[in-house]
């Protein structure tokens, strides 16, 4: 019972890194000095697509589903639990390389927006109170 929790424990864990990865450059363009967590994330999720390893968190999570009699799965996170939905046919290595360069290309955006608003609010006079 307790290794079944703590699978769906990691799972919830899981998932959120990878939101913060994909859209944590949203939370930095109201708070800054976020991009000290977001970055490091970033690239550690590039990383893992562009390189076809798997995350740490997701053998960890097969192996608590095996300790708590569950079946546990073959393959990424990603793969497993949004593979069908993203990639029907199944992800592929030529897919794991579209979406590191999809994930780079919204995170640049997303810079470039921020760093936009950030030079922006900079160069506005200040107002006197």
């Amino acid at each position: 019972m307790i290794a079944a929790i703590l699978a769906d424990a990691v799972l919830v864990l899981h998932a959120l890194f990878i939101a913060w990865v994909v859209a944590g450059a949203l939370a930095v363009a109201r708070w800054p000095r976020l991009a000290w967590a977001h970055l490091p994330a970033l690239a550690w999720g590039l990383w893992i697509e562009a390189s076809g390893d798997l995350c740490p968190l997701t053998p960890l999570e097969v192996a608590l589903r095996r300790a708590a009699g569950e079946a546990g799965y073959a393959g990424s996170f990603v793969e497993h639990y949004l593979g069908a939905i993203v990639y029907p046919a199944g992800l592929t290595r030529e897919a794991q390389w579209v979406l590191a360069g999809a994930l780079a290309l919204v995170n640049a955006c997303l810079y470039a927006w921020v760093l936009h608003r950030h030079a922006r609010r900079a160069t506005r006079p200040r107002r006197m109170r």
